[in-house]
């Protein structure tokens, strides 16, 4: 399925599912080794080593099903609005189990889902702009009536990946998978959220940035 080509329901479903899936499975899987080790080592140094990375794989897979139940999910009925608060929460946590910093700015305020569920996809974007780690500044305009998102990524080797790019330009032509779904869906949710969604170099930094349409 070519970016260009509308999915179905059943096909976006099983591709977004199948990213959190992707996201999830390596502290999953890191915790089953621990407790595998656990089981089988009776060295005393080696148990400790595998309990914490049991506590610390475990903290990682508790902050991205938070995140993607907040990103992705529901996370409330039709017209519901979510706390910017909780928003800032969960991008801290999972952006600091993935090594990179967040620094937030904006008001304390309630935001339409589709909103909040834009700008926590563009904060997934911008750790993708930075496999290097770095730091990651959310920046809500104070007018949380017509609310306004700047992320501006700074690190080393900071970059619009180009699937992103492709996607912005208006496709790319290739098949979707759990990987590329991710900005098509932010695409998607920009777009019921009736915002413009942008990604461009200033410098060294990436700039993402949403705005209402006029």
């Amino acid at each position: 399925m070519s970016a260009e080509t509308e999915l179905s329901e059943l096909e976006l479903a099983a591709l977004v599912s199948s990213r959190i899936c992707h996201d999830i499975i390596s502290p999953v899987g890191a915790i089953a080794n621990g407790l595998e080790v656990m089981a089988e080592e009776s060295d005393q140094s080696m148990r400790e080593h595998a309990m914490d990375l049991i506590r610390k794989s475990a903290q990682q897979a508790s902050a991205k099903l938070q995140f993607a139940r907040l990103a992705f999910g529901a996370a409330g009925s039709s017209g519901a609005e979510i706390d910017l608060l909780e928003a800032e929460k969960v991008a801290r946590a999972v952006a600091e189990s993935d090594k990179h910093s967040v620094e937030w700015s904006g008001p304390a305020a309630r935001l339409a889902k589709d909103k909040v569920k834009l700008l926590l996809n563009m904060v997934t974007m911008a750790l993708n702009a930075l496999p290097r780690g770095g730091t990651i500044n959310v920046s809500i305009a104070e007018d949380a009536s017509a609310p306004a998102f700047d992320i501006r990524c700074r690190g080393e080797s900071a970059r619009v990946p180009e699937i992103v790019e492709k996607m912005l330009s208006g496709g790319n032509g290739e098949a979707l998978d759990a990987h590329s779904i991710q900005p098509y869906y932010s695409l998607l949710i920009a777009r019921e959220a009736g915002m413009s969604l942008t990604a461009q170099t200033d410098g060294d930094d990436v700039v993402l940035s949403a705005i209402g349409k006029s």
